[in-house]
């Protein structure tokens, strides 16, 4: 039997996913904005079923929200409730980072510890769209060495928020404060830490929670 459609499926479904999730997370999708699978067709270059899935699975992840008579729309930002989505955040993000530095290949240690340093160097260059890239390929390498894909499938609509967030506000940013976490995290994995690599994903959320309490306070 020749299963090479559903396959061929599978692989737009993701491209789409990944396309639409990266505009909602650098709000070339803005908060409110109504979705039109014309223009995701149009801006994708893929078909009108891939796209559909792509939105079913981003109204599932909190994304976009399906409104009575109204569509779909992209989600708000909602600033108040950041800080409970990175408390919760910060137990999955301790969780994999344990279970990387337990798991991870030596090619997935080396990795990771390349696309840290990546982070730095960008920070260092002030290079956000460098930064924002290796973050992403960073997190991808993380969350397959962690083996634990109900934590993965749980935090991934965390991060894509936390993402948007950081692009809606980055002007109260530091991004080298940001590298150095994932920095902390990634030579624990590579050392096979436990421990040092839960400290940098405690660290990093620590971060994260400073930077909202600006945000709201300012």
């Amino acid at each position: 039997m020749n299963h090479s459609p559903p396959i061929v499926k599978t692989r737009a479904t993701e491209a789409a996913y990944d396309a639409i999730e990266q505009m909602i997370a650098t709000l070339k999708l803005e908060p409110n904005q109504p979705i039109v699978e014309s223009d995701l067709i149009q801006l994708t270059g893929l078909g009108r079923t891939p796209i559909r899935e792509a939105l079913m699975r981003l109204v599932a992840s909190g994304l976009i929200e399906q409104q009575p008579r109204r569509g779909l729309r992209v989600s708000e930002i909602r600033i108040a409730e950041h800080l409970i989505l990175i408390e919760t955040r910060r137990v999955l993000e301790r969780l994999i980072a344990m279970s990387s530095a337990r798991r991870a290949t030596p090619e997935q240690r080396a990795k990771l510890l390349q696309h840290a340093h990546d982070m730095v160097d960008a920070a260092g260059r002030g290079d956000l769209a460098g930064y924002m890239h290796a973050d992403q390929a960073l997190d991808r390498v993380n969350h397959e060495a962690s083996r634990n894909p109900y934590a993965v499938q749980a935090i991934i609509p965390m991060i894509i928020q936390c993402r948007r967030f950081w692009y809606a506000f980055q002007h109260e940013g530091d991004l080298e404060r940001g590298a150095q976490c994932h920095l902390m995290e990634a030579e624990g994995i590579y050392a096979n830490d436990p421990e040092r690599a839960m400290a940098g994903a405690d660290a990093l959320m620590s971060y994260l929670m400073e930077f909202t309490h600006t945000v709201i306070e300012g």
